[in-house]
Protein backbone atom coordinates (compact mmCIF):
# COMPACT_ATOMS: atom_id res chain seq x y z
CA UNK A 1 0.00 0.00 0.00
CA UNK A 2 1.33 3.41 -0.84
CA UNK A 3 1.93 5.70 2.03
CA UNK A 4 2.06 8.80 -0.13
CA UNK A 5 -0.98 10.43 -1.60
CA UNK A 6 0.02 13.17 -3.90
CA UNK A 7 -3.33 13.78 -5.40
CA UNK A 8 -6.29 11.95 -4.35
CA UNK A 9 -5.46 12.08 -1.77
CA UNK A 10 -2.66 11.65 -0.90
CA UNK A 11 -6.15 11.72 0.39
CA UNK A 12 -8.91 9.53 -0.35
CA UNK A 13 -8.52 7.64 -2.67
CA UNK A 14 -3.30 3.70 -3.79
CA UNK A 15 -4.60 1.61 -1.54
CA UNK A 16 -2.29 -0.52 -3.28
CA UNK A 17 -1.64 -1.78 0.06
CA UNK A 18 -5.12 -2.48 0.59
CA UNK A 19 -3.57 -4.33 -2.13
CA UNK A 20 -0.09 -3.56 -1.26
CA UNK A 21 -0.03 0.12 -1.29
CA UNK A 22 -1.89 2.34 1.09
CA UNK A 23 -0.53 2.42 4.59
CA UNK A 24 -3.09 -0.19 5.32
CA UNK A 25 -5.81 0.41 7.79
CA UNK A 26 -4.79 -0.55 11.18
CA UNK A 27 -5.75 -1.90 14.53
CA UNK A 28 -3.11 -2.78 17.09
CA UNK A 29 -3.54 -5.89 19.19
CA UNK A 30 -4.09 -3.63 22.16
CA UNK A 31 -7.13 -2.14 20.48
CA UNK A 32 -8.71 -5.33 19.19
CA UNK A 33 -10.27 -7.40 21.94
CA UNK A 34 -10.25 -11.21 21.64
CA UNK A 35 -13.89 -11.14 20.55
CA UNK A 36 -16.74 -8.75 19.86
CA UNK A 37 -20.29 -9.09 21.08
CA UNK A 38 -21.89 -8.93 17.67
CA UNK A 39 -18.86 -9.61 15.51
CA UNK A 40 -20.26 -12.97 14.36
CA UNK A 41 -23.50 -11.40 13.15
CA UNK A 42 -22.01 -9.32 10.35
CA UNK A 43 -19.63 -10.47 7.62
CA UNK A 44 -17.06 -7.64 7.14
CA UNK A 45 -16.29 -8.75 3.60
CA UNK A 46 -20.01 -8.65 2.76
CA UNK A 47 -20.15 -5.03 3.95
CA UNK A 48 -17.07 -4.24 1.87
CA UNK A 49 -18.65 -5.92 -1.17
CA UNK A 50 -21.89 -3.97 -0.68
CA UNK A 51 -19.92 -0.72 -0.61
CA UNK A 52 -17.98 -1.74 -3.72
CA UNK A 53 -21.13 -2.64 -5.66
CA UNK A 54 -22.82 0.61 -4.68
CA UNK A 55 -19.85 2.75 -5.74
CA UNK A 56 -19.57 0.87 -9.05
CA UNK A 57 -23.16 1.81 -9.89
CA UNK A 58 -22.48 5.53 -9.55
CA UNK A 59 -21.72 7.22 -12.87
CA UNK A 60 -20.51 10.36 -11.09
CA UNK A 61 -19.06 11.04 -7.65
CA UNK A 62 -18.03 14.22 -5.90
CA UNK A 63 -16.56 14.46 -2.42
CA UNK A 64 -14.48 16.47 0.01
CA UNK A 65 -12.13 14.86 2.49
CA UNK A 66 -9.47 15.65 5.03
CA UNK A 67 -6.40 13.50 5.44
CA UNK A 68 -3.55 13.15 7.92
CA UNK A 69 -0.25 11.38 7.34
CA UNK A 70 2.33 10.63 10.01
CA UNK A 71 6.10 10.53 9.73
CA UNK A 72 8.50 9.12 12.31
CA UNK A 73 11.62 11.16 12.99
CA UNK A 74 15.02 9.58 13.73
CA UNK A 75 14.27 10.42 17.39
CA UNK A 76 11.06 8.30 17.09
CA UNK A 77 8.84 11.35 17.37
CA UNK A 78 5.56 11.21 15.43
CA UNK A 79 4.78 14.28 13.34
CA UNK A 80 1.41 14.61 11.59
CA UNK A 81 0.70 16.56 8.42
CA UNK A 82 -2.82 17.46 7.30
CA UNK A 83 -4.40 18.42 3.99
CA UNK A 84 -7.83 18.82 2.41
CA UNK A 85 -8.98 17.52 -0.96
CA UNK A 86 -11.91 17.90 -3.32
CA UNK A 87 -12.73 15.14 -5.80
CA UNK A 88 -14.87 14.87 -8.92
CA UNK A 89 -15.28 11.64 -10.90
CA UNK A 90 -17.23 10.84 -14.05
CA UNK A 91 -16.95 7.21 -15.05
CA UNK A 92 -15.29 5.68 -16.90
CA UNK A 93 -12.60 8.18 -17.81
CA UNK A 94 -12.89 11.61 -16.15
CA UNK A 95 -11.22 12.69 -12.92
CA UNK A 96 -10.34 15.91 -11.13
CA UNK A 97 -8.61 16.14 -7.76
CA UNK A 98 -7.51 19.28 -5.93
CA UNK A 99 -5.41 19.02 -2.79
CA UNK A 100 -4.58 21.90 -0.48
CA UNK A 101 -2.01 21.36 2.25
CA UNK A 102 0.28 23.50 4.32
CA UNK A 103 3.18 22.85 1.97
CA UNK A 104 1.71 22.44 -1.49
CA UNK A 105 -1.39 23.11 -3.57
CA UNK A 106 -1.80 20.58 -6.36
CA UNK A 107 -4.50 19.66 -8.85
CA UNK A 108 -4.72 16.63 -11.11
CA UNK A 109 -7.04 16.50 -14.12
CA UNK A 110 -7.75 13.55 -16.39
CA UNK A 111 -10.03 14.22 -19.36
CA UNK A 112 -9.94 10.73 -20.84
CA UNK A 113 -6.95 11.33 -23.10
CA UNK A 114 -4.51 13.54 -21.16
CA UNK A 115 -3.31 13.56 -17.56
CA UNK A 116 -2.37 17.00 -16.22
CA UNK A 117 -0.65 17.58 -12.89
CA UNK A 118 -0.50 21.22 -11.82
CA UNK A 119 1.65 22.58 -8.99
CA UNK A 120 -0.37 25.71 -8.28
CA UNK A 121 2.09 27.33 -5.86
CA UNK A 122 5.15 26.87 -8.06
CA UNK A 123 3.22 27.65 -11.23
CA UNK A 124 4.39 24.52 -13.02
CA UNK A 125 2.44 21.81 -14.76
CA UNK A 126 3.14 18.54 -16.55
CA UNK A 127 1.09 16.52 -19.00
CA UNK A 128 1.14 12.98 -20.34
CA UNK A 129 -0.92 11.09 -22.86
CA UNK A 130 -3.10 8.75 -20.81
CA UNK A 131 -6.05 7.49 -22.77
CA UNK A 132 -8.27 4.87 -21.17
CA UNK A 133 -10.23 4.37 -17.99
CA UNK A 134 -9.66 5.64 -14.46
CA UNK A 135 -8.58 2.10 -13.54
CA UNK A 136 -5.86 2.20 -16.19
CA UNK A 137 -4.81 5.69 -15.11
CA UNK A 138 -4.34 4.67 -11.45
CA UNK A 139 -2.27 1.67 -12.52
CA UNK A 140 -0.10 3.78 -14.81
CA UNK A 141 0.43 6.44 -12.16
CA UNK A 142 1.77 3.83 -9.78
CA UNK A 143 3.91 1.76 -12.12
CA UNK A 144 5.07 4.19 -14.80
CA UNK A 145 5.06 7.58 -13.09
CA UNK A 146 5.90 6.30 -9.60
CA UNK A 147 3.03 8.23 -8.05
CA UNK A 148 1.50 6.53 -5.04
CA UNK A 149 -2.13 7.26 -4.28
CA UNK A 150 -3.49 5.60 -1.16
CA UNK A 151 -7.23 5.71 -1.32
CA UNK A 152 -7.28 5.72 -5.10
CA UNK A 153 -8.56 2.15 -5.04
CA UNK A 154 -11.89 3.58 -3.85
CA UNK A 155 -12.29 5.05 -7.33
CA UNK A 156 -11.79 1.81 -9.21
CA UNK A 157 -14.55 -0.08 -10.96
CA UNK A 158 -14.09 -3.05 -8.60
CA UNK A 159 -13.16 -1.73 -5.18
CA UNK A 160 -13.79 -5.06 -3.48
CA UNK A 161 -11.16 -6.94 -5.49
CA UNK A 162 -8.64 -4.13 -5.09
CA UNK A 163 -8.97 -3.97 -1.32
CA UNK A 164 -9.49 -7.63 -0.47
CA UNK A 165 -6.76 -9.11 -2.67
CA UNK A 166 -4.13 -9.48 0.05
CA UNK A 167 -6.35 -9.57 3.13
CA UNK A 168 -5.24 -12.16 5.70
CA UNK A 169 -7.95 -11.52 8.30
CA UNK A 170 -11.16 -9.50 8.53
CA UNK A 171 -13.21 -8.45 11.57
CA UNK A 172 -16.50 -6.70 12.15
CA UNK A 173 -15.85 -4.37 15.10
CA UNK A 174 -19.34 -2.94 15.53
CA UNK A 175 -21.04 0.36 14.82
CA UNK A 176 -19.54 3.81 15.08
CA UNK A 177 -20.50 7.38 14.27
CA UNK A 178 -18.42 9.48 11.88
CA UNK A 179 -19.37 13.16 11.55
CA UNK A 180 -22.86 12.34 12.84
CA UNK A 181 -23.35 9.41 10.45
CA UNK A 182 -23.89 5.85 11.73
CA UNK A 183 -21.36 3.45 10.20
CA UNK A 184 -20.31 -0.18 10.20
CA UNK A 185 -16.76 -0.40 11.58
CA UNK A 186 -14.57 -2.97 9.83
CA UNK A 187 -10.95 -4.05 10.40
CA UNK A 188 -8.67 -5.91 8.00
CA UNK A 189 -5.12 -7.22 8.21
CA UNK A 190 -2.55 -7.54 5.43
CA UNK A 191 1.02 -8.80 5.71
CA UNK A 192 2.58 -5.35 6.15
CA UNK A 193 -0.39 -3.17 6.97
CA UNK A 194 -3.60 -3.13 8.96
CA UNK A 195 -6.57 -1.05 7.93
CA UNK A 196 -9.90 0.06 9.28
CA UNK A 197 -12.90 1.19 7.28
CA UNK A 198 -16.13 2.86 8.40
CA UNK A 199 -19.04 2.33 5.95
CA UNK A 200 -22.34 4.20 6.21
CA UNK A 201 -25.28 2.03 7.22
CA UNK A 202 -28.48 1.96 5.17
CA UNK A 203 -29.16 2.11 1.41
CA UNK A 204 -26.08 4.23 0.58
CA UNK A 205 -23.05 2.27 1.90
CA UNK A 206 -20.40 4.87 1.18
CA UNK A 207 -16.98 5.03 2.88
CA UNK A 208 -16.84 7.63 5.66
CA UNK A 209 -13.41 7.06 7.17
CA UNK A 210 -10.30 4.99 6.60
CA UNK A 211 -7.26 4.47 8.81
CA UNK A 212 -4.19 2.71 7.45
CA UNK A 213 -1.33 1.60 9.72
CA UNK A 214 2.11 0.49 8.57
CA UNK A 215 3.27 -2.51 10.62
CA UNK A 216 6.66 -2.71 8.94
CA UNK A 217 7.85 0.72 10.12
CA UNK A 218 8.99 1.47 13.68
CA UNK A 219 6.33 3.49 15.44
CA UNK A 220 3.53 2.22 13.18
CA UNK A 221 2.74 5.50 11.38
CA UNK A 222 -0.81 5.95 10.15
CA UNK A 223 -2.61 7.50 7.23
CA UNK A 224 -6.13 8.70 8.03
CA UNK A 225 -8.80 10.06 5.71
CA UNK A 226 -12.24 11.33 6.70
CA UNK A 227 -14.64 11.79 3.81
CA UNK A 228 -17.13 14.65 3.84
CA UNK A 229 -19.90 15.60 1.43
CA UNK A 230 -19.70 12.35 -0.55
CA UNK A 231 -22.29 12.91 -3.29
CA UNK A 232 -22.78 9.97 -5.66
CA UNK A 233 -24.79 10.68 -8.79
CA UNK A 234 -24.36 14.46 -8.64
CA UNK A 235 -24.27 16.26 -12.00
CA UNK A 236 -20.78 17.49 -12.90
CA UNK A 237 -20.14 20.01 -15.67
CA UNK A 238 -17.82 18.95 -18.51
CA UNK A 239 -15.68 22.02 -17.82
CA UNK A 240 -14.57 20.46 -14.54
CA UNK A 241 -12.30 18.13 -16.50
CA UNK A 242 -10.77 20.78 -18.74
CA UNK A 243 -7.31 22.21 -18.01
CA UNK A 244 -6.56 25.78 -19.05
CA UNK A 245 -2.84 26.32 -19.53
CA UNK A 246 -3.19 30.11 -19.61
CA UNK A 247 -1.84 31.40 -16.31
CA UNK A 248 -0.86 27.92 -15.13
CA UNK A 249 2.84 28.68 -15.47
CA UNK A 250 5.72 26.73 -16.97
CA UNK A 251 5.27 23.31 -18.57
CA UNK A 252 7.74 20.70 -17.29
CA UNK A 253 8.16 16.93 -17.22
CA UNK A 254 6.28 14.94 -14.59
CA UNK A 255 9.59 13.81 -13.08
CA UNK A 256 10.53 17.45 -12.53
CA UNK A 257 7.51 18.28 -10.38
CA UNK A 258 8.88 18.39 -6.85
CA UNK A 259 6.12 19.48 -4.47
CA UNK A 260 3.47 16.83 -4.90
CA UNK A 261 3.64 15.04 -1.57
CA UNK A 262 1.63 15.78 1.56
CA UNK A 263 4.70 16.53 3.63
CA UNK A 264 7.53 19.03 3.10
CA UNK A 265 10.76 17.49 1.71
CA UNK A 266 12.68 18.43 4.85
CA UNK A 267 10.31 16.39 6.98
CA UNK A 268 11.15 13.18 5.17
CA UNK A 269 14.92 13.49 5.45
CA UNK A 270 15.84 10.62 7.70
CA UNK A 271 12.21 10.11 8.66
CA UNK A 272 9.98 7.15 7.94
CA UNK A 273 6.42 7.15 6.63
Amino acid sequence: MDIRLPYLGSELLGLRACRRAIIALGLSSAVIAPSFANGSEVDPKAVLKSMSDYLARQSTISARFNSSIEVITPELEKIQFDSSTTLQVKRPDKLRVERLGGYAAVEMIFDGTTLTIHDIDKKEYAQASAGGTIDALVDRMRHEFGIGAPGADLLLSDVYTALSEDVLAAKYIGQGVIDGVECEHLAFRNAETDWQLWVRTGPEPIPCKMVITSKSVTGAPQYTVEIRDWKPGEAIEAAAFEFKADGAGKKVEIKDLSALDEVPPAATEGAQQ
